[in-house]
This record gives C-alpha cells, structure tokens and sequence, in this order.
C-alpha cells in the first residue's frame, strides 16, 4: 500500500515505522521544521529542557516498537529510573516522596509523614486501582474502540461495571477512599496527567498512579527528546520517507473514501490510506471538506468536548548552590486546589496560586557545564483563543513568570539569586509551534464519563482515513500515543472499513 501521513509526531512515526516495516510505502508530511511533536528536548545556551514530556511510564510500549521494527530500544539508550518518582510538597509543610517501583516504601513514607491510617488508605485505594487497571487495560487502553456496544458483550459485564464505576468521578472516588486531604491532592492530579478536572474525569484515572506505581518511572539520559529522535532514525532505517516545512491544507475524499492529500503549496498526492497524526479537531473542521450524517456526528462530539488543560511553561538555566536540592520530579501543592481548577475549567483565567510542577533532572548531558542544572517549570493553564484566554500579551507572561517565581521561592526555594537564562512558553507558543489548538496539550479532556467515547476514534468515518495521536483513542500521554500508533497500524493492514 501507499501510505501518507500527517504530522510527524509520536503517534504518527510509530504507526509510520510498523507499516513501513511491513513492507508498505509510507510517507510523512510534516507542516513544522522537525519531529517528535510536542515530545522535544531543546537546548537554550548552555541548558537544554524538555519542553514537552518530562517523563516516560510504561517504556514497554516504545521497547514493543523497536523490536518489532528491528533492533532492541535499549541498545540505543539509556533508560533510568527516576527514584523517588514524586516528591510532594504542601502548605503545611509536610511532605511525602513516593518511590519508584516500590509501594512499600510509598507506604512507610506516607506512614511517617502522616500516619498508619493515611497509609491505609493509600493502599486500600491502589487496591481498587489495580483491580481497574486489569479491568480496562485490553478493552479500552490496547484495543481499538469502535463503539461502546463491544463493551456490553464482555462476559463479566456487571462485575467490570461495578469495578471501574464509570460514573463516578475521580473526586468521589477519592473522598471514598482518601479522607486524608493531602492524598486526595496527590490523586486529583491524575486528572490533570489526561488534561481534565478531577471532579468531572471518571474515576478510572485512578489507573495512572497505578501504572506508574508498577511500571515504573523513567527518564532518557539526554532528555526524552531522545526518544523522538530514536523513532525517526528507526523509521528512516525501515524505510520512512519525511517532507518537513510540508504542511496539509487538505485531506482529498472521493465518493467517502479517503483518496489522498493536497498540500499548502497545491501539491495533490494521492494514496490508499491517510493516517492523520494531528489535533481532531483541525482534522475534521479544517482538513476534510463536505458534510454528511457521519462527520455531523464527529464533529458534533468535538464541539460537546471540554478542550483539555493547557500549560505555562518556565525553563530555567541556574546555577547550582547546593541549598534545597531537589528531586527529579517536584509538586508543590496550593492550599485550595479547587480554586486552580474553578480558575481554569470555568472562570478560563490563570490560577492566582497554582500548583507548580518542576523538573530537575539531575542529568550531565542535559547541562554544558556541572555546575549548572535546568528546570523545566509547568503549571496548569486554560486554553488560548476562543472559549478560554487570551495568551498573547507577554506584559502578563512576564508578571505570571514572575508570580510563579515569587511562589517557588516562599516554599524556601531560591531561583531568582542563580538564575541565568529564563524562557516562558505560553499555550499560545504551544499552539503555533505544534499546531495544537489552543494550545490545549491533549486535545480533548476526559472530563465525564461519556468523554472516552467522544474521542476521535482511530477508524475515520471515511474509508481508509485513520486518527492516531493524543487527540484520538486511547488518549493523551507517551504511552498511550505510542499505542494509538499500534492499533492504528494493525487497522490498516487489516484493511477493514470504519
């Protein structure tokens, strides 16, 4: 088969790399100047930062697609665990460190921060989630979705029902399970992982701190821009052809049958299949002309949908003075989280005290010199344009800067007395540079239980057109792009029709 695909993000190349490796003829379009998609890792002077994900869970899913595709992943790469995984900080001034790989030491650290009973509940709670996980992980996690009649088929349905408690959301079941309000923190940001709101996002989030407690967290040595660049060297090496600065205008439909694509400058080729590595919404309002009882319904879906959270982003270049290391991954929490979330999912303005997520790796390669070290700092944002704010002052992106700066050093943090390179990205830069809509990280959120359903499917209403990346099923994240990748491959080769 002639195979093109749009956008050369993770989701793309994975599919990309399996079909070419089959034998197919694949080619990529690329609208931007490089690969990877939002999973980048850029160097500023003497710093370089992982601008996208900062973190890689289930590394299982890319190791699948290396030795499928040729040689192992491992061979090519460093891959370390990130011990403690988290460490979570809050107003009180407590502070718990979860470790990797190791719920027991989780335990004993919950156990001496805040006592038995805390620990209790933490276990009694990843219970459930682990009973979730083995629940969701082949219907809705590894398999193509095609519509929610193949769940009622399932022979344990009720048992399953009542186990994912689909519509309950990930704050009643952490009110269930976690008294402790700390805790209920810590598990509320599993929402914010799929860019949704704890009190609407089904409690089946529950999963990821399950997933990451079991598999693990990881981190590439020399960021996980890494990553992406290994993808695009093995899909190369399988045969990939890319055309980057190759933007689509759009996707040619002949009689409901995808026939191939028109690029900006005019150019038509034409195809047996298009894999659509892009935003689902660009996809199904900007890219495909016409209208007809089944893309209505897309596009219909879309429009119900929450956009999903986007992201303020700081990556600061400093100089190490040894005072307060920190960890690899650190959260420090506001007191009120549910005024970051009413600030962001309803008032659509930036939290005056968010919670602040910062990455410091502590990684030579990702430094010119030792005694330097780079933070990429996020917090939560709502959207840019439409429906949510209005990023593109840099007058407020300076002050922001400055008020998240302000935070981290009365949490007994010093930034301002070492630093010396800052940087700000904004969702507006997000969705210029990535052509994200709004900057909106994963597209969709999850915010209710309907929510997994209204996500692009893989198999595009029209024949032979198929949705992968974080914007289309499973979702958003590392892991479940390099899957949406998979299934979309196996789509394809079995040629079968939406």
């Amino acid at each position: 088969m002639k195979i093109v695909v749009i956008g050369a993000g993770m989701g793309g190349m994975t599919a990309a790399g399996r079909l070419a490796r089959a034998g197919h003829s694949v080619s990529v379009y690329e609208a931007c100047d490089t690969f990877g998609g939002k999973l980048r890792t850029e160097w500023i002077g003497k710093f370089a930062f992982d601008t996208g994900p900062s973190l890689l869970t289930l590394p299982a899913v890319y190791k699948d697609f290396f030795i499928r595709t040729g040689k192992p992943l491992g061979l090519m790469c460093e891959i370390v665990p990130v011990d403690p995984s988290f460490d979570y900080r809050f107003t009180d001034g407590t502070h718990v460190s979860f470790s990797n790989l190791s719920r027991f030491h989780t335990l004993n650290a919950i156990r001496a921060e805040y006592g038995d009973e805390a620990a209790q509940q933490w276990d009694q709670m990843m219970r459930r989630a682990s009973k979730m996980w083995d629940v969701s992980r082949e219907p809705f996690v590894e398999s193509e979705l095609r519509s929610p009649l193949t769940l009622f088929k399932r022979r344990n349905l009720i048992r399953d029902i009542f186990i994912i408690s689909p519509w309950t959301s990930l704050r009643k079941f952490a009110d269930k399970y976690l008294p402790d309000r700390r805790l209920r923190y810590i598990l509320d940001r599993y929402a914010t992982y799929s860019g949704s709101d704890p009190r609407k996002a089904p409690a089946v989030l529950a999963t990821i701190a399950y997933v990451e407690e079991a598999f693990g967290a990881w981190h590439i040595k020399g960021g996980l821009g890494t990553l992406a660049t290994l993808v695009h060297q093995r899909c190369i090496d399988v045969g990939v052809t890319f055309h980057f600065n190759s933007r689509v205008a759009q996707i040619t439909v002949e009689k409901g049958v995808a026939s191939g694509v028109r690029l900006q400058d005019g150019t038509v080729i034409s195809t047996d299949a298009v894999i659509a590595n892009a935003d689902a919404a660009l996809i199904y309002n900007q890219l495909i002309e016409g209208e007809d009882r089944k893309l209505r319904k897309v596009r219909r879906n879309l429009m119900k949908a929450d956009a999903s959270l986007a992201g303020f982003t700081l990556l600061l270049g400093l100089r190490k003075d040894g005072s307060n290391p920190l960890k690899h991954h650190t959260v420090l929490f506001p007191k009120d989280y549910d005024a970051e979330f009413d600030s962001i999912f309803t008032a659509k303005t930036p939290a005056l005290e968010p919670t602040i997520y910062i990455c410091a790796p502590q990684d030579e390669q990702m430094v010119k010199d030792s005694s330097l070290e780079s933070w990429s700092v996020l917090v939560n944002a709502p959207h840019h344009g439409d429906g949510g704010f209005d990023w593109s002052d840099e007058n407020f992106s300076r002050n922001y800067a400055n008020l998240i700066i302000d935070q981290i050093e009365a949490r007994g943090i010093p930034v301002r007395a070492r630093l010396e390179s800052l940087t700000i990205r904004t969702p507006a830069d997000l969705e210029r540079s990535v052509l994200a809509p709004g900057g909106s990280i994963y597209g969709t959120s999850s915010n209710g239980a309907r929510a997994a359903f209204m996500r692009a499917k893989n198999r595009s209403p029209i024949k032979n057109l198929y949705c992968v990346g974080g914007s289309s099923h499973p979702g958003g994240g590392l892991p479940l792009v390099g899957l949406s990748g998979e299934i979309v491959a196996n789509a394809v080769e079995s040629g079968q029709s939406a």
